[in-house]
């Protein structure tokens, strides 16, 4: 590689900076000069208060990174891929991945209190509207609020007193080392996740094939497969941050599972599909998944 230093664009809170160091890991394997980590301050970690559609939707995690990535100020941004949008940004490519983490969503309470125990009118923190139609199946005899920030800020607010328990991915929880703070984990069958839920993604420049051949070496390619055909769902239905949709895909035995399910804008509809097919046509399921549950909801889940 003629280059002699790589630098990395990530958010700047300790998540993210956890992320990006796993992926300068893997780098440090394939090239031996300077990597560098570039903090940049996001739309959406500059105001933790609103939500996420009334400010413009995920890109708002992405947006500021993606920019200096196209001016040529970053070589790369690594992201969490739940938080980018599915469609791609012109001119850069999102197509390499580190190995799963966990997709599961965790419950963490106050008096580590299970989610079938807690009390009638309990106060549940989530950003999701998925998370909160979802946790509505189960009971509706609880009460679900917004809560924003990054996961320090989130359980800080539940120590507080603000509410009386949060819902979570395990994968943020396993990396900043708060296990033990878990009430509760899910099954990807009790809470299916949204697309891309635990998977780490690395973003660079559409015409740099010298850093996308880089790349290469250090992607995994199980994880490409359950990212394109997650996301995929996504495009084919047009899904932003407000759109109440899990979307998890499996991969065994040279097949791929694809569970989802799509919620109306009230919640109290629910389009529930799981089909598998052979690995190789990943794609091919993930459209027609997408085309049954546009077909099925007829627009229900837009806002």
């Amino acid at each position: 590689m003629k280059r002699d230093k790589i630098i990395i664009g990530s958010r700047g809170s300790k998540l993210a900076l956890i992320y990006t160091e796993k992926v300068k890991f893997e780098l440090e394997k394939e090239f031996s000069k300077k990597i560098e980590i570039k903090k940049i301050a996001t739309t959406g970690d500059e105001n933790q208060k609103d939500r996420l559609s009334n400010l413009g939707g995920k890109g708002l995690f992405s947006k500021k990174i993606e920019n200096e990535l196209i001016n040529n100020e970053i070589d790369i941004a690594v992201h969490a891929l739940k938080d980018m949008p599915s469609i791609e940004t012109e001119g850069l490519v999102t197509n390499f991945f580190l190995k799963r983490n966990s997709a599961n969503e965790i419950l963490i309470s106050k008096g580590n209190v299970k989610f079938e125990d807690l009390r009638p009118n309990s106060v549940i923190g989530t950003s999701s509207y998925r998370r909160e139609f979802q946790l509505k199946q189960k009971r509706t005899d609880l009460n679900y609020n917004l809560i924003r920030g990054n996961v320090d800020t989130r359980i800080k607010k539940l120590e507080n007193g603000e509410y009386d328990a949060i819902l979570l991915s395990k994968a943020g929880i396993d990396a900043l080392g708060f296990n033990e703070k878990i009430s509760q984990e899910f099954s990807v069958d009790e809470l299916i996740p949204c697309a891309g839920q635990g998977i780490i993604a690395i973003q660079c420049r559409a015409n740099d094939n010298e850093m996308k051949d880089l790349l290469e070496k250090i992607n995994n390619e199980d994880s490409r497969i359950l990212a394109n055909a997650e996301r995929e769902v996504l495009k084919i239905l047009e899904g932003d941050c407000d759109t109440a949709v899990g979307v998890y895909a499996k991969i065994k035995n040279q097949k791929i599972n694809l569970k989802t399910e799509l919620f109306s804008v009230d919640g109290n509809e629910r389009y529930f599909i799981n089909e598998s097919d052979e690995k190789k046509s990943y794609l091919s399921l993930s459209k027609n998944i997408g085309e049954e549950l546009k077909l099925k909801s007829k627009g229900s889940y837009k806002r």
